[in-house]
């Protein structure tokens, strides 16, 4: 019972941490997109890259606990890899849905970052938290 409720508030800080992550990221892609006038896919890289840095700090100092024998380089290498998986997963979804569903760009970053929410989550949970 300890490990299921220890669970519930993993998932509860990671959500308040998404949440915030999500608000940068989807703040800074119509900022870019629509007052810097870049492409909405670009705009969306470059939001999703600056909220990649604060979910890493937030996801690793509130949510996560560091596996005790990986230095932090190693660790921020790791989490990189899987949220560039996570932004091509994003990516990929943000373009079937704009191109092909013929949605806006901002309703489409909401289903977008629904699935790689779930990604974030079941990848840092296997490969960056202590077991």
């Amino acid at each position: 019972m300890k490990k299921q409720i220890a669970l519930i508030k993993q998932i509860i800080k990671f959500g308040i941490v998404g949440v915030i992550s999500t608000m940068l990221d989807y703040g800074l892609m119509i900022f870019f997109k629509e007052i810097c006038s870049l492409h909405y896919l670009l705009a969306s890289t470059l939001s999703y890259t600056i909220s990649l840095l604060f979910n890493y700090v937030a996801s690793m100092k509130y949510v996560f606990q560091s596996k005790e024998d990986t230095s932090k380089w190693k660790e921020f290498f790791i989490f990189t890899i899987l949220c560039l998986l996570g932004m091509g997963i994003n990516q990929l979804v943000l373009w079937l849905i704009v191109e092909h569903a013929s949605l806006d760009y901002r309703i489409s970053k909401i289903f977008a970052t629904m699935v790689v929410m779930v990604w974030n989550f079941v990848t840092r949970k296997l490969f960056l938290e202590k077991k």
